[in-house]
C-alpha cells in the first residue's frame, strides 16, 4: 500500500477519549522499545509521524494516525518496562485493556517482538492469548532485524515460534525500520487482512 496523507489524529488516555469513527484499526503492541512508533514512521514513510521517546516506555497514550482516511493505525503504550511505577504499570494496563475490549473497529492486531529476545515475556503472551481467544486478526512482527545477522534472526525466528507455541500457519514478518528490510512484505501482509 502507497500512503499519500498521513497523519496524527488524536491521542487518548481513556476509552472515552478514543475518536468516533467507522474506519477499520490496525493495532500496533508490544514491549516498550520494541520499535512500535518507528514501524509506523517506517510504514506510511514519513521520519516523525509517530514520535517514538528518548526513553523507553515514553508512549503513553492511545495515538491514533489516519491513512487517507481509509484506516486508522493506532500506537497502543508499550508494557514491561521496568523504571515506571506499579501506579503507572497498571494505568497503561487498563489503558490497553480497555482499547482491546471496547474497539470494535480494531480489526487487525499487530503483535511487535524484538527479535533479539528469543523468548518473549509473559505480556507477549499474554496479549497473543488475548487475540486468539477473542478471534482478532493478528500478525507477529519481530522487530529491529538489522541489529542480528540473517543467521541469527532465522535461529531466533524459529525459537520465538517454538516458545509461543504458534501454528505453522502464523507467518512472523521479520522487520528493520532502521534499514526497511521486510516492510514491502509487512504490508502485503496487512493488506491481505484488509482486503479480505
Amino acid at each position: 500500500m502507497k500512503v499519500k496523507n498521513a497523519r496524527f489524529v488524536t491521542s487518548a488516555i481513556t476509552a472515552k477519549g478514543l475518536p468516533e469513527s467507522n474506519l477499520l484499526e490496525v493495532a500496533f503492541a508490544g514491549r516498550s522499545n520494541v520499535g512500535k512508533s518507528s514501524l509506523i514512521n517506517a510504514l506510511v514513510g514519513r521520519k516523525n509521524l509517530a514520535r517514538s521517546g528518548s526513553r523507553q516506555g515514553m508512549t503513553r497514550l492511545i495515538n491514533y494516525f489516519s491513512l487517507d482516511d481509509e484506516i486508522h493505525f493506532v500506537d497502543l503504550p508499550g508494557y514491561g518496562y521496568a523504571k515506571v511505577s506499579k501506579s503507572e504499570m497498571d494505568v497503561w494496563g487498563k489503558v490497553i485493556t480497555e482499547y482491546l475490549n471496547v474497539r470494535p473497529q480494531l480489526y487487525l492486531m499487530l503483535i511487535l517482538l524484538d527479535v533479539r529476545r528469543e523468548n518473549p515475556g509473559d505480556g507477549d503472551r499474554m496479549l497473543l492469548n488475548w487475540a486468539q481467544n477473542a478471534g482478532i486478526n493478528y500478525m507477529i512482527v519481530a522487530t529491529k532485524c538489522d541489529k542480528l545477522s540473517r543467521v541469527q534472526v532465522n535461529n531466533n525466528l524459529r525459537l520465538i515460534r517454538k516458545n509461543l507455541s504458534l501454528p505453522e500457519d502464523v507467518k512472523i514478518y521479520p522487520v528493520s525500520a532502521e534499514s526497511r528490510s521486510g516492510i514491502d512484505e509487512l504490508w502485503d501482509g496487512i493488506d491481505s487482512f484488509i482486503v479480505e
